[in-house]
């Protein structure tokens, strides 16, 4: 029999109504632990949901790899490629791959009778993965976008649709200056997105891919890239060296140099303000460590000085510090257990209320989220509660070690 355990949990389960001290001190140890477990997964829930969602919402527009023109990344006049069958089935038969889509951009310039705005057209054909627009559609629907023909149908963001006050099923004339003219479409709103995504928002609309080609007055067979969804995010970077193998460096029909290029590489300014956010969380963690750790101490005195004659008395009966110490420590695992117990129904509740009622709201001008975005992975909340309990329980060693000073004959006298 484990007799440290034994009596910790005799000590623990008893109601001795005379100890009128260690009763409160227990009780604010716990809710110390309770709080700081609680915080701990809030804060991680809040930032893999951030983070993830942010993530999301790039990946929507831009897809986690593109492969492009060489010349398209060193100037901003629009290059084209050709991307040939062989090579598409190269692509998709790929490690990691799993879907390409051709897209093909185009600039062009939105005008009403009172306003006008200058935005980017892109041109996505039947191939092209919806979900991600389908997911954030406010109003209308999503066009069905073409390969080979134009339906001049668009699907324009909700910051266009109020600054230029369009409505669904409204028709809008859009202009594309030419080398040598002015071409004028009469484009229909098919449907209205909203991602509060301002970069992409605010200049970006979706049409065929046809259109687009003939706008840029492109063979038909060229856009202006390719877009690979992978099977793994985690593996993104294999999988991208992977394609780099198979296309960087080689040229089209038309011998134009094609090259590849992650989400990271498309953006680094976004990704690195999300890496940001680690050196937040890893503050919070520590602090909310910290307060359960200074209280589980100052708890873990105030018994060891209330159980003094109970100390002194088993000492006499022949038990060693050792076995003292333990029997304490085993009592403060009671506690901390009480503690993880309150803080993660309190935390993961919570996130799950969040989940479901977005009661907790942002500004998307700055969040670029209209309600926090809250993610429970239960791995990370294992791992935060089997490092509450050992950081805990390992800075209480030293004050436990107070037993020892602790004399048999004078601990009979100590009231």
């Amino acid at each position: 029999m484990n007799l440290p355990l034994f009596i910790a949990r005799r000590i623990y389960g008893s109601e001795d109504q005379q100890r009128e001290v260690s009763r409160p001190a227990i009780r604010i140890a716990t809710i110390g632990v309770a709080i700081g477990v609680a915080v701990m997964v809030i804060t991680v829930s809040v930032v893999f949901g951030f983070k993830h969602s942010i993530r999301d919402k790039v990946v929507g527009f831009g897809s986690h790899i593109q492969i492009q023109n060489f010349m398209a990344q060193q100037t901003a006049s629009p290059s084209p490629i050709c991307i040939s069958d062989s090579l598409q089935k190269v692509l998709r038969k790929t490690a990691g791959v799993k879907h390409i889509q051709q897209y093909a951009i185009t600039q062009g310039i939105l005008k009403t009778d009172d306003d006008f705005l200058g935005v980017a057209f892109k041109g996505v054909g039947s191939d092209y993965d919806l979900s991600f627009l389908k997911g954030n559609l406010v109003e209308g629907e999503v066009p069905h976008f073409s390969s080979d023909k134009s339906s001049y149908q668009l699907l324009v963001s909700n910051m266009m649709a109020n600054k230029l006050h369009l409505k669904v099923g409204q028709r809008i004339y859009a202009y594309f200056i030419g080398q040598d003219n002015v071409r004028a479409r009469r484009f229909t709103i098919k449907g209205i997105y909203e991602t509060n995504m301002t970069q992409f928002d605010q200049t970006l609309c979706f049409t065929d891919l046809h259109t687009a080609v003939r706008l840029n007055e492109w063979e038909q067979d060229q856009c202006s890239g390719v877009e690979v969804l992978v099977q793994d995010f985690d593996r993104l970077n294999e999988t991208a060296q992977t394609v780099v193998q198979k296309v960087n460096r080689k040229t089209d029909r038309y011998g134009e140099i094609l090259t590849s290029q992650t989400i990271f590489e498309a953006y680094p300014h976004i990704f690195q303000w999300l890496s940001l956010l680690d050196i937040n969380v890893w503050i919070i963690l520590v602090l909310m460590v910290a307060v359960a750790g200074f209280t589980m101490i100052s708890g873990l005195l105030i018994i060891i000085l209330e159980r003094t004659q109970m100390i002194g008395i088993l000492k006499a009966l022949g038990m060693r510090n050792t076995t003292v110490r333990h029997t304490f420590l085993w009592f403060a695992v009671f506690i901390i257990g009480r503690g993880l117990l309150w803080g993660n129904i309190i935390g993961i509740g919570i996130t799950l209320l969040q989940q479901q009622t977005g009661i907790i709201h942002l500004d998307p001008a700055s969040y670029y989220v209209d309600t926090a975005p809250m993610e429970l992975n239960i791995p990370v909340i294992l791992l935060l509660n089997a490092a509450t309990l050992l950081i805990c329980l390992f800075v209480l060693i030293a004050p436990s070690y107070l037993v020892s000073h602790i004399h048999p004959a004078r601990s009979m006298r100590y009231e």
